[in-house]
């Protein structure tokens, strides 16, 4: 099995604390354009739950009957309610997501992030967290075609990083949207974490599911993944 030498981590719920604030925004744009109209507000927050981390233009998509241009309307306006609440509440990360991405960098191992939000918000959040020079790349859907749980986002950020293959590739999220795109992608390690949208049963298919991302750098050591000198220092 090949050595990781990219690691693709979700942001919302796996590197960076939600706290709910996704399902706020959602239900703060539908009603803000009307699209909470479309459906009881319980069956759309069911819906939005069970896809946590695909898309947001899809989810609205659907929450508006397939309205094109209301689900449009609705995303940007999600993108700004979010970027309200951050500003109300601020950002924070996972605890020990920002020290497990740097033990990653330092073994050589590329990082990259990825979301369901547009460029602007991925990009509000980074800053939030003074993660710019943390990381090697960060991927929105607008970057890679299509959102997850496509294999889009992976397969971009394995050609804008020029790693060898995707058995190279390690991905970690907290939905099964994160685990479906991981294997969709033919990633050689897909890891679900317990610190967001899903449970464990919802995260069935990973091949480890692990309590936080902080544990991410272990778990791939255990599994002889990552080359020798981080593996002796994780271990």
């Amino acid at each position: 099995m090949n050595a990781i030498e990219l690691v693709v981590l979700d942001m919302a719920g796996t590197t960076v604390r939600d706290d709910g604030v996704v399902e706020q925004a959602f239900q703060r744009a539908a009603e803000r354009t009307g699209v909470a109209d479309r459906m009881p507000w319980p069956e759309a927050l069911q819906y939005v739950r069970d896809t946590m981390g695909r898309s947001k233009i899809d989810v609205f998509t659907h929450l508006a009957d397939g309205d094109v241009v209301a689900a449009a309307a609705a995303t940007a306006a999600f993108e700004g309610a979010y970027a309200e609440i951050i500003a109300e509440q601020g950002a924070q990360e996972i605890p020990g997501a920002a020290d497990a991405i740097a033990v990653l960098r330092d073994s050589g191992i590329k990082v990259a992030l990825t979301t369901g939000f547009a460029p602007v918000t991925r990009d509000a959040l980074i800053d939030a967290l003074g993660w710019r020079d943390l990381i090697d790349l960060a991927l929105s859907p607008a970057d890679a075609g299509r959102g997850r749980p496509a294999p889009d986002l992976v397969l971009t950020a394995l050609l804008r990083t020029g790693v060898s293959a995707v058995q190279a590739v390690a991905v970690a999220g907290d939905t099964s949207s994160d685990v479906e795109t991981g294997r969709r992608a033919g990633a050689g390690f897909v890891a679900g974490v317990l610190s967001g949208a899903h449970d464990r049963a919802a995260l069935d298919g990973a091949d480890a599911v692990l309590e936080t991302v902080a544990e991410l750098p272990a778990a791939l050591a255990e599994r002889g993944l990552l080359g020798t000198v981080l593996a002796a220092r994780t271990s």
